[in-house]
């Protein structure tokens, strides 16, 4: 796997991001953020939260990158939470402003693919929500135990869960800061899947390489409107939809991905 920065400046030397690093590979046309400070369980940082937004921010625009994977280094945490001493550093201005960097898998254009494995709490979880696909090894522990230091998930953690999983289980979790395991995570529909923990990053592979086959833009467009469904009445998502779908009809890709079914051979999208 190539490494190098999101710009194609060359090879990312340690300490261009803190706490996380950015790999591409091109020729599978798949970008990994790492986060990357074992140590300390993977610990997510305040500026690393703004450096997280701006290379999703990249990664959507680069014509290099079809998926992007998120994953964290080390045995024993995707990431136990955020710098808990620095948010007494920051002003309640800041931080009622946090859940806007954490969102930006969910922004982001392309699909994202979260890979998690040990701890998965505070704003790991968090950011793992705001993801579009989620994996989890066995060995995953997955809460937001905020209520224990006096506070409450303040990067998107209580709408995105509640959304998620319903009202019952959202506060089962956020009130009780209670943790939750793989299987209960894929039985409550809070991860897409579970695999040992051994096969992890093989399983976000061989995801990442199934979504970047298929059409960029139709991909791109149905992340659009399952965003939206949310956000708005029935109506209006079925209008937009229909915008969608008519849109897309204009495009080479479906004509070939047409032709191709027609042809019962493997279509050759182009993202045009």
């Amino acid at each position: 796997m190539s490494q190098q920065t999101t710009d194609g400046q060359g090879p990312a030397e340690a300490g261009t991001y803190d706490g996380f690093r950015v790999e591409l590979d091109e020729a599978r046309k798949v970008a990994t953020i790492t986060l990357d400070r074992p140590e300390k369980l993977n610990r997510v940082s305040m500026p690393a939260r703004a450096q997280l937004a701006q290379v999703f921010d990249r990664l959507g625009q680069d014509p290099r990158v079809r998926c992007v994977v998120l994953a964290g280094a080390g045995d024993r945490a995707f990431t136990a939470g955020g710098d808990v001493a620095g948010f007494l550093q920051r002003s309640p201005e800041e931080l009622s402003h946090l859940a806007k960097n954490v969102a930006a898998p969910e922004r982001c254009p392309l699909p994202v693919v979260c890979a998690l494995h040990g701890f998965v709490l505070g704003v790991g979880l968090e950011i793992a929500l705001a993801c579009d696909l989620r994996v989890a090894a066995e060995d995953a522990q997955l809460g937001l135990p905020e209520v224990n230091l006096g506070m409450v998930p303040g990067s998107g953690g209580t709408q995105r869960l509640t959304r998620l999983v319903g009202v019952g289980r959202a506060k089962d979790m956020i009130l009780r800061g209670r943790r939750i395991s793989a299987d209960e995570a894929l039985a409550w529909g809070l991860v897409n899947e579970v695999v040992p923990r051994g096969r992890l990053d093989q399983r976000v592979a061989e995801l990442a390489d199934e979504l970047t086959a298929k059409a960029g833009l139709a991909l791109r467009m149905a992340k659009r409107l399952v965003n939206l469904a949310e956000e708005g009445p029935l109506a209006m998502g079925l209008e937009l939809e229909g915008l969608a779908y008519g849109l897309l009809r204009s495009t080479h890709d479906f004509t070939e991905g047409v032709q191709a079914f027609v042809e019962k051979r493997p279509p050759a999208f182009e993202d045009r």
